[in-house]
């Protein structure tokens, strides 16, 4: 239920009313504790509205199945468009009833009186405890060198991409190669648009693995793998904090969903670059590492995923046909200068991620990259938890198939629940 004013005093406040806010809104009402969500928003939907116009989920829509809310479509294995995802989460949120104020900034929280003090676009709230469930897709990250371009090059970030009509006419030069870039480039593509796309460091999953989509065997980890030693790596287990802003593994959900192998994708015609090494007007410079990018992003399933999973099919015993997938031997010609007015490109769109914004935490709980420390959503502040991280605990976090893990866990950890029914969420 939308109110029209935050209360001048809750129990709990939960900032954020996407997915990771309503689960937690889900275990707050069955608990009878009062609560409110208040989101900066004027529609419900969360973040997904963002996307632009022919986005769909890469994760299939049985992945959307969130805490009291199971996903009982008639086409679980298809893959939501924008508009239905958002929807959707909107309707889970009239589904639990939740307390929601929309079009309501948190501005600062601060510690204040054994509880917090939320200041936000209506009026001050006081709370006993808090729950941030922002997501991360914060700030659109661009580089500084995106100043060298000559003015006469249109920019824009994923995050303000539309639609392919939307832009000038001429070529597309896209930086970066995660599920965004790759996806927008075969958009632009199939409408026409000559494409160059400049390879970044996501890793490439194949769509279907040994009978069964790639989603379908990480959640079988994420779910009961601890139960066979065959878990997800969780973020205490990544060798180097940084890894945690690493771009995901592209696939892509359109036309039914497909693997995007950027060896296929230049075969196919898209013009494949290096990482930018220099701009200079209109005229850029690449570095010679399309081949070893493309290398990697070939080996990223095999060194990071494929053992697991199949240790997974063998210690619980899931009868899977063999691997039956087939290489593709493309190799690209590297282009290591580009007269960017000579090749027609009239657009650059920078698909280089997000950066986190915490700033309004009016608490020491950033650590060095700007990241709340927390351990599985718990901080170091009494009161203060986290939902909705990349990288709260494993890589699927923040995505929809690994939300209502991660709120389950919390909920107990909160004592919402009792340990019981948290049952064998992984440690």
């Amino acid at each position: 239920m939308t109110q029209n004013r935050v209360p001048h005093s809750v129990d709990t406040a939960i900032v954020g009313a996407g997915q990771a806010g309503l689960a937690m809104s889900w275990y707050l009402s069955r608990a009878g504790r009062e609560h409110v969500l208040i989101d900066r928003r004027e529609r419900l939907g969360g973040g997904w509205r963002d996307r632009w116009n022919e986005f769909c989920l890469v994760t299939p829509n049985w992945t959307s199945s969130l805490p009291g809310y199971t996903y009982d479509g008639d086409d679980p294995d298809g893959f939501m468009p924008r508009d239905a995802i958002a929807g959707r989460i909107a309707a889970y949120a009239a589904a639990i009833d939740a307390p929601v104020v929309l079009g309501t900034a948190v501005s600062r929280l601060s510690k204040r009186d054994g509880g917090f003090l939320l200041e936000t676009t209506g009026g001050p709230v006081t709370a006993r405890e808090v729950i941030v469930a922002t997501g991360g897709f914060h700030k659109p990250k661009i580089p500084a060198v995106a100043a060298a371009f000559s003015a006469r090059v249109t920019q824009l970030h994923t995050h303000n991409y539309t639609a392919e009509t939307a832009l000038p006419p001429g070529a597309v030069l896209i930086v970066g190669s995660g599920q965004s870039g790759v996806q927008i480039a075969e958009e632009l593509q199939a409408a026409g648009r000559r494409v160059y796309l400049s390879v970044g460091s996501a890793g490439r999953m194949p769509r279907r693995y040994r009978g069964r989509d790639i989603l379908w065997w990480v959640a079988q980890c994420e779910r009961r793998g601890a139960e066979f030693g065959a878990p997800l790596p969780t973020v205490k287990m990544l060798p180097d904090p940084r890894m945690r802003f690493a771009a995901n593994p592209h696939l892509s959900g359109h036309g039914g969903g497909h693997e995007t192998n950027l060896r296929r994708m230049a075969a196919d015609g898209i013009n494949l670059l290096g990482h930018l090494d220099g701009i200079d007007g209109d005229r850029l410079r690449v570095r010679p590492d399309l081949a070893d990018s493309l290398a990697r992003a070939d080996r990223f399933f095999d060194e990071r995923f494929r053992p697991l999973i199949d240790l997974f099919i063998e210690r619980a015993g899931v009868d899977a046909p063999p691997d039956d997938r087939m290489p593709f031997d493309f190799e690209p010609p590297e282009e290591l200068d580009l007269d960017l007015a000579e090749a027609g490109i009239s657009t650059v769109i920078w698909a280089s991620g997000y950066r986190l914004d915490f700033g309004w935490l009016d608490m020491p709980i950033l650590d060095e990259f700007g990241v709340p420390s927390q351990d599985r959503g718990v901080s170091e502040v009494p009161g203060l938890y986290f939902l909705g991280l990349p990288w709260q605990h494993t890589f699927v976090s923040a995505a929809l198939v690994g939300v209502g893990s991660d709120a389950t866990y919390l909920a107990g950890r909160m004592g919402l629940i009792d340990t019981a029914e948290v049952g064998t969420v992984s440690a």
